[in-house]
């Protein structure tokens, strides 16, 4: 098993710590005698026949060796512990707005593909399901990054997994306005930005769980609004601006506002839990506990199908019921914005009255009728009225998924490592849903209603895995959880 060993020092001065070593060993006299030492006693009391002068700079120099492994010791085990999460205060609440930040420019972006996928695909004359890899390969890293990133934050290097994430984003965002190829698309706008997102979007809500208990989902909920502002935001930008300035300076425009909110990041977020500086990098012994393995294989089932709706319902609009490229774009922002519905009200009805697992069952429950709901929509009134109910339904299952995982773990010092292993395992499911669904719409000679079941049957597996996950923690159906 490989293990962290990322220990940070603190020195105190030789002199110092050698007066706690003597006064240590001055204590342990009495008993010296009585207990047998089994292991190398270091005897600084050699040299007592030399000359006065030699042995007092033998006793400094010995001193400072032993004293700086004792101050060490001394230093971390003595670290002050953090104590129980604050649930409020200035601290905490701008942690949530930091997270918000990260979610409108990792997210939105993600959740605005739908507008690149309908311009790559008449621009770059590839089929759909090829087109789909580029948003696919994205949210795999983005998640897929989860185990790696939030065991380095749980080891204290918060800061520097989330510089170097900022860092890499605008790399990938600004290499996408220079790409011309669908290659260079690929390695751009799905690699490079998504292994920057990967660095940012666990440790960022990772650290809204150490500072929260009764407010938890809640605060997790209001972060996760950022999602939908940005795939309102983002989305509008492009349908104004690509006409206007192209392609290009379009993309530029959003990697501006990107690399700028996520600075603003970086000297925001403020870690609060003592290091874990050694441990696995996978807690294995976490999917021994049934509520979070069944949860786990619940969430893989949600988001294989989930993310069908989002990435397609611009080509539906365009290619069965007859909108515009820029009506196609209209129903996206307005699935993002609903969004905020369901991101913001079942989080405060999670934390008041039914818990989060009980919240994120309901809300699996409605995105799963309405995803089968899709198939009896054909005209444009009910494609408008099921971006709506889909933007509602879907966003209860985003919002309250990383808050639902925080509330099977109660180690703090874990809440990094146990996040990231379920992003981890969701996002393979990210990165073939959507591929899947453009391959069954070619299946269908451009029908849509291979795909729209595939995503339906998706979400029903879910559904029971979470069901599973609920009565494993508790066998009485009304206990809020």
């Amino acid at each position: 098993m490989q293990h962290f060993s990322l220990e940070k020092d603190v020195d105190i001065p030789s002199s110092s710590a050698s007066s706690v070593w003597h006064g240590m060993h001055s204590m342990e006299g009495s008993d010296h005698d009585r207990i047998p030492r089994r292991d190398t006693e270091i005897d600084i009391e050699a040299g007592l026949d030399e000359k006065p002068e030699d042995d007092d700079q033998e006793r400094n120099a010995r001193g400072g060796v032993l004293g700086g492994l004792v101050a060490r010791t001394i230093s971390r085990s003595s670290m002050k512990e953090p104590g129980p999460p604050p649930d409020g205060g200035l601290v905490a609440w701008i942690q949530v707005v930091m997270a918000f930040l990260v979610l409108v420019n990792t997210w939105g972006i993600i959740n605005s593909f739908g507008v690149f996928q309908t311009y790559y695909t008449t621009t770059l004359q590839r089929p759909p399901s090829d087109i789909s890899w580029i948003g696919s390969i994205q949210v795999f890293l983005l998640f897929f990054m989860g185990t790696f990133t939030g065991r380095i934050a749980d080891a204290g290097y918060f800061k520097q997994i989330f510089f170097f994430g900022t860092i890499l984003s605008a790399i990938g965002i600004f290499m996408t306005s220079l790409s011309k190829t669908y290659l260079q698309l690929f390695l751009a706008q799905g690699v490079c930005l998504g292994l920057g997102n990967g660095c940012l979007f666990c440790p960022s809500l990772s650290l809204i769980s150490t500072y929260f208990t009764t407010k938890k989902s809640m605060a997790i909920a209001i972060a996760t609004t950022g999602s939908g502002i940005g795939g309102v935001v983002y989305p509008a930008m492009v349908q104004q601006l690509l006409p206007r300035i192209g392609y290009g300076w379009t993309i530029r425009a959003l990697g501006f506002i990107q690399f700028g909110s996520l600075l603003i990041c970086n000297f925001g977020s403020k870690p609060r839990i003592k290091p874990r500086t050694s441990g696995p990098i996978v807690e294995w012994a976490s999917f021994k506990e049934l509520p979070y393995l069944f949860y786990a294989i619940g969430m893989f089932f949600s988001f294989w199908g989930l993310y069908f709706g989002f990435y397609y319902i611009g080509s539906f609009a365009r290619d069965l019921i007859g909108v515009t490229y820029s009506q196609s774009i209209n129903l996206l922002i307005l699935m993002n914005g609903t969004g905020l519905i369901g991101r913001t009200i079942p989080g405060f009805l999670a934390d008041r009255y039914f818990g989060p697992l009980n919240t994120i069952l309901f809300g699996t429950l409605c995105t799963t009728v309405t995803i089968f709901g899709w198939i009896g929509v054909h005209d444009r009134a009910g494609t408008y009225a099921w971006a709506i109910m889909y933007g509602i339904t879907s966003a209860i299952v985003q919002a309250l998924f990383p808050g639902t995982l925080s509330s099977l773990t109660t180690d703090l010092s874990k809440a990094g490592v146990r996040m990231g292993q379920v992003f981890t395992i969701v996002s393979f499911a990210c990165l073939t849903g959507p591929s899947i669904a453009g391959q069954l719409i070619q299946v269908k000679d451009g029908g849509y209603l291979y795909a729209q079941l595939y995503a339906g049957m998706c979400l029903l597996v879910s559904l029971f895995f979470l069901s599973a996950a609920k009565l494993a923690k508790s066998r009485d159906v009304l206990t809020k959880m």
